[in-house]
């Protein structure tokens, strides 16, 4: 019974993981350029968003597999390396902590390094049993009926993978989801706890010369007879406080003011291309964003565009696509998180997202009536 339970807990946290990172394959993507950065490998960049689609594909597989005990002689072996591997790997990266988040659940489920490796360690154990216990499994409604449900489910899986490649992620695990307020996600709540840090400091000793670290709670500054102030260390930080879910949203003018006030609580609809950068940007989806931005200017509505990229190259850029917007400035990472599209779209009021958009789905000008029905 217990290599049965072993099995399916397997099966399933691999279809999780593998299904919340296929549906976001440019999460999976910036993740994996996040680490080729952290470890000084930026000339593998070029194959994250590959590497991704394969790593989410592979996980769901092996879920798959163990699910619906699909040649679990064969899948076994391939789980137990996966395992062991990876085991490894989250064991390095727990130690040296390139990047805080490891992406093993894409925005699902945001873990730190060390839970990672524990997961990995318990998810090991299982495969191990499993792998132990491998010759023991056998398929009760034949191998045909776990090829057929393996197969059909796979073929769900890379269309839905496709849909989202195209279009957004199904499920939007991002703070910047449909429905949220961007001011209120903003906003840190009344009783938060709050970071806590800790300050120490170099004195020397006036008679022996020596050196020595103090805390706040006993550094010496009263006597002065004895001892001599040195230098303040960088503060260390003890406790996290609480970290809102929306912390770096920016909307800068070239001279770097931040005007985001001005839209975030305009209580007209403000429609914002997000085109994290005008160099890799879909010029043609920026032609149907200033289509449709004609249509809901003469509405009175605000229209603006929100990148990365240096001012210095808006009028070019709006001169070659005839975007008849303003641009202003927003970080790239900030800008990737709030929509898996370059160009994409999003529509606000008062400061609440109420539409997101693929560039591939941005709707025409006669369609812009219909919008807030």
């Amino acid at each position: 019974m217990f290599k049965h339970i072993a099995r399916i807990l397997v099966g399933l946290t691999f279809v999780f993981s593998g299904f919340v990172k296929g549906i976001d394959p440019w999460g999976s993507a910036y993740k994996f350029t996040d680490y080729f950065n952290a470890f000084q490998m930026p000339w593998l960049t070029s194959l994250a968003f590959a590497l991704g689609i394969l790593l989410a594909a592979a996980e769901f597989f092996l879920g798959v597999a163990f699910i619906f005990n699909f040649f679990i002689r064969i899948t076994s072996w391939l789980m137990l390396a996966f395992m062991l591997f990876f085991t490894g790997l989250t064991f390095v990266l727990a130690l040296t902590n390139p990047v805080t988040d490891c992406g093993c659940f894409g925005d699902a489920l945001v873990i730190t390094n060390w839970q990672t490796f524990y997961k990995n360690i318990v998810l090991l154990a299982l495969a191990v049993f499993v792998f132990i216990q491998r010759k023991n499994f056998q398929s009760k409604n034949g191998p045909l009926l776990s090829i057929a449900f393996s197969g059909m489910t796979m073929v769900v899986y890379f269309y839905l993978v496709a849909y989202s490649y195209n279009h957004l992620p199904i499920i939007d695990f991002s703070p910047y989801k449909v429905g949220v307020n961007i001011p209120k996600a903003m906003s840190i709540p009344e009783g938060a706890p709050k970071a806590i840090y800790e300050n120490n400091f170099i004195y020397k000793n006036l008679k022996t010369g020596e050196e020595k670290k103090f805390t706040e709670a006993n550094y010496p500054w009263k006597d002065t007879l004895n001892w001599k102030f040195v230098k303040a260390e960088d503060a260390v930080l003890i406790q996290k406080g609480y970290t809102p879910p929306i912390h770096d949203f920016r909307i800068e003018t070239p001279e770097g003011e931040d005007i985001k006030d001005f839209f975030l609580y305009d209580e007209k609809y403000t429609f914002i291309v997000i085109a994290s950068n005008l160099q890799k940007t879909d010029k043609e989806g920026i032609k149907k964003a200033a289509s449709l931005a004609v249509a809901a200017k003469a509405k009175g509505y605000n229209f603006i565009a929100l990148t990365s990229t240096s001012p210095d190259s808006f009028e070019a850029f709006k001169a070659e696509t005839g975007a008849n917007f303003d641009f202003f400035n927003t970080d790239e990472i900030v800008l990737k998180t709030i929509v898996r599209s370059n160009p994409g779209m999003i529509v606000l009021k008062k400061g609440t997202i109420l539409r997101k958009y693929h560039f591939n789905d941005i709707p025409k000008p006669e369609e812009l009536d219909s919008l807030f029905e």
